[in-house]
């Protein structure tokens, strides 16, 4: 009789640019919409944390925001999160872009004063020829030294099982930290907020996304239908006008297409109760990050 291998656990933390795709890697080895996604830069504010179980692993992905120099006072609190990541993960995932034209400099810099093991992943290789994305690598590896490097595609799910297994040679023995069925140690409000702040983004142009929060006032869950009434927060007046539209048809079609992916998210029917509020320069005033989650 063969000895079964040993459990494993342990936390990996996904560094690197904006738009990489991170949140893309998260949600398809978890196989569920974990980390909200869009192509717009600086989606993901929180640590989202994603866990991955099988027979003999468990992996608690720590999602950081894109490395940035921060600015603002939400700036701030994102960076916080990074910095968490480099003292709490086991592993280092370095998400690499091929195609992304711009430096990777702030990102390295951050990489070099981390003292863990780093898997550099290769991400997108299903828009990019092997060759171009190797010359991108051996520059890298001039710079960091990587444990081992693996070439993905998050969005076809190319790579991703070979990945797993190599974070788990990198894990020691132990039990699970939470329970095998858990995919997020986030309450379900969490995620309602990110879907809404989600449609924001598909939604709205310009500056909006970036200037808005989402704060959910009350979740009343019943039989057959879950009652949610939610605030989107922005910084102006003017703001609120463009997320509202003329007779009200923007908010409408933000609540119709939230609604919708709330639903596909909790699998039951959804009445969702959305209002815009200003708060004059939230991002800018640290108690008001603070109170909305960051």
């Amino acid at each position: 009789m063969t000895d079964k291998q040993p459990h494993k656990s342990g936390y990996a933390a996904i560094i690197g640019k904006p738009n990489a795709g991170k949140s893309t890697l998260m949600n398809r080895i978890l196989g569920s919409k974990i980390s909200i996604t869009t192509h717009k830069a600086q989606t993901t504010r929180h640590q989202v944390v994603g866990i991955y179980s099988d027979e003999d692993t468990q992996i608690i992905f720590l999602d950081t925001p894109g490395v940035i120099s921060p600015t603002y006072e939400l700036q701030k609190a994102m960076m916080k999160t990074v910095e968490r990541a480099r003292s709490d993960a086991d592993v280092i995932l370095f998400i690499f872009d091929p195609t992304d034209s711009h430096p990777t400099d702030e990102v390295i810099e951050l990489l070099r004063s981390i003292n863990k093991p780093i898997i550099l992943v290769v991400n997108k290789i299903d828009v990019i020829n092997t060759e171009k994305a190797e010359k991108k690598v051996s520059a890298l590896k001039d710079q960091l030294r990587f444990k081992s490097i693996h070439y993905v595609s998050a969005l076809k799910g190319e790579g991703i099982s070979e990945l797993i297994d190599d974070i788990r040679s990198l894990f020691m023995p132990g039990p699970p930290y939470y329970p095998k069925e858990d995919l997020s140690e986030h309450p379900v409000r969490f995620f309602v907020s990110e879907l809404i702040r989600e449609q924001v983004y598909l939604q709205f142009q310009e500056e909006i996304p970036y200037s808005c929060t989402v704060d959910v006032i009350s979740y009343a869950e019943d039989i057959d239908i879950d009652r949610i009434s939610a605030e989107i927060i922005v910084n102006r007046k003017s703001q609120k006008g463009m997320l509202i539209g003329k007779g009200g048809k923007a908010i409408k079609n933000l609540g119709i297409a939230a609604r919708a992916s709330i639903e596909e998210f909790i699998g039951k029917k959804v009445f969702l109760d959305l209002h815009v509020k200003v708060r004059e320069k939230w991002r800018e005033k640290e108690n008001w990050v603070r109170n909305l989650g960051y």
